[in-house]
């Protein structure tokens, strides 16, 4: 009784973990779209409302989720102190704290990052310049993603049974 009871556990634990695997795939997924509709939310802003970046960020954080929200906010409450640091700095320090909470991979954090390291005084279409490329490389990123993530779950669950029943077959 007892071996069938550790059986069962073992296989609900490995299948546990394939789960997990799985939903790390899916919230990688959703943060990078999530970058996606920050991005584009910020160039409609830029280009249509006319709005700074600080002010793009303030209308943001009122439309987003935590951890961006907060990120946001502090973006445009330090630029609003203008102690002399740029946009740029201010948003990389930032973002950085906030990607940190995210499944996101390192080059994916790096790319997005990398965008406002240019933001200087650069007039507005240069700014929209430079979005509209990070734009590019990230709509290229998630539809390789979305592939991927298709395959990998399966993968991951796959894995997750297989090794539980592995296991179970070597106790028994």
């Amino acid at each position: 009784m007892m071996r069938w009871i550790g059986c069962v556990m073992i296989g609900g634990g490995c299948l546990g973990l394939g789960c997990w695997y799985r939903e790390q795939f899916r919230l990688r997924l959703k943060a990078l779209r999530t970058l996606q509709e920050l991005l584009e939310i910020m160039m409609s802003e830029v280009r249509y409302s006319k709005a700074t970046l600080p002010e793009c960020c303030m209308k943001l954080s009122r439309r987003l989720e935590e951890p961006y929200k907060q990120a946001l906010t502090k973006v445009f409450e330090e630029m609003g102190r203008n102690e002399g640091e740029g946009f740029g700095t201010i948003f990389q320090k930032h973002m950085k704290e906030c990607l940190e909470r995210l499944p996101l991979k390192a080059e994916e954090k790096n790319l997005f990052l990398q965008f406002a390291g240019g933001f200087g005084f650069e007039e507005a279409r240069m700014q929209l310049s430079s979005m509209e490329q990070l734009k590019e490389r990230l709509d290229a990123l998630t539809k390789r993603l979305e592939s991927e993530v298709a395959e990998k779950s399966r993968m991951a669950m796959g894995l997750g049974i297989m090794s539980g029943l592995l296991l179970v077959i070597i106790l028994l």
